[in-house]
């Protein structure tokens, strides 16, 4: 309690985790976060959600509620590497609960992976351990609302210089490539890199040698977001000048060459990695499979 007045996480070593989480009895629960937040270990995500973490712990510090029932702590790597080798655990962040009466179980572990760690998300977690219910009050931030009125203004300033001639709102191409590049920032996995905060790409301290794409389905890397994105726009302008060489009233022979490079384009499929794989950020069928299936249909007449 000592320790709680004066920050909201205690932070531990190996020595204080085994003395006051681990060794019994205790008539308290303890929130763990196992993280790495060193400058050189290069944990965006960790930074991110120490965060998160800290938006909760004040929150209950903070409250009416507020209680000897339950501590929050937070075990960094560099400070405590044989509190993770003793429950061998080879990633972070991590947060676990340590309840006051036997061992951790399997629903005492978060689910980051599939929840995220939001402090919302881990207060109701906590809820389901505890019983102890955490109203989570954030710090006022603006940057949102000054972002929007600064895009209101902008606008709005653009439609009355212009107000006299107001026909590039009816352009339907500049429309076209709006909804284009909201749809390459959805599929290619954006959303999941502002939720997750991953780095650029990963560099061997061992060999130096740099990673653009991330080895497990579970996780990518901004760049191979990039990566995607440039993929699904190489692909989509195939498609529009596959349709323009077909319909338009060119040479034959420059169209003939046009189409033939455009449907090997758009028939290759990258050998790198597959975007396919189950759970991973940015699938769902982002390329053309091979081979291809020949379905019998017939067509009424039509000039051609």
């Amino acid at each position: 309690m000592e320790w709680s007045s004066r920050r909201s996480v205690i932070r531990m070593n190996g020595d204080k985790f085994r003395r006051f989480v681990k060794a019994p009895p205790r008539n308290y629960s303890v929130i763990v976060m196992f993280t790495a937040l060193q400058p050189q270990r290069q944990c965006s995500v960790c930074r991110q959600a120490n965060e998160e973490y800290q938006v909760l712990a004040n929150s209950w510090r903070y409250s009416s509620a507020f209680s000897n029932k339950l501590f929050f702590t937070i075990v960094d790597y560099d400070e405590g590497a044989d509190v993770f080798q003793q429950l061998n655990m080879n990633s972070a962040p991590t947060f676990m609960h340590f309840p006051p009466k036997g061992k951790p179980k399997r629903a005492d572990t978060f689910d980051l992976q599939r929840i995220g760690f939001a402090a919302e998300q881990l207060a109701k977690w906590i809820a389901d351990r505890t019983d102890v219910h955490i109203r989570v009050f954030r710090p006022p931030n603006y940057s949102g609302t000054i972002a929007l009125a600064l895009l209101v203004s902008l606008v709005g300033g653009l439609l009355y210089l212009r107000r006299n001639n107001l026909e590039f709102i009816y352009n339907k191409t500049g429309w076209a490539m709006a909804a284009l590049c909201v749809v390459f920032a959805m599929t290619s996995g954006q959303m999941w890199n502002h939720i997750r905060g991953p780095p650029y790409a990963h560099k061997n301290p061992q060999n130096g040698q740099v990673s653009y794409i991330h080895g497990s389905s579970q996780a990518q890397f901004v760049a191979e977001s990039h990566i995607i994105l440039l993929l699904n726009a190489a692909i989509t302008m195939g498609m529009v000048l596959l349709n323009e060489a077909a319909t338009s009233k060119g040479d034959v022979g420059k169209r003939r060459s046009s189409l033939t490079s455009w449907l090997l384009v758009l028939c290759s499929k990258p050998a790198t990695f597959d975007t396919n794989m189950p759970g991973r950020p940015g699938s769902g069928g982002l390329f053309l499979q091979l081979p291809f299936v020949d379905i019998p249909f017939q067509i009424p007449w039509l000039p051609i």
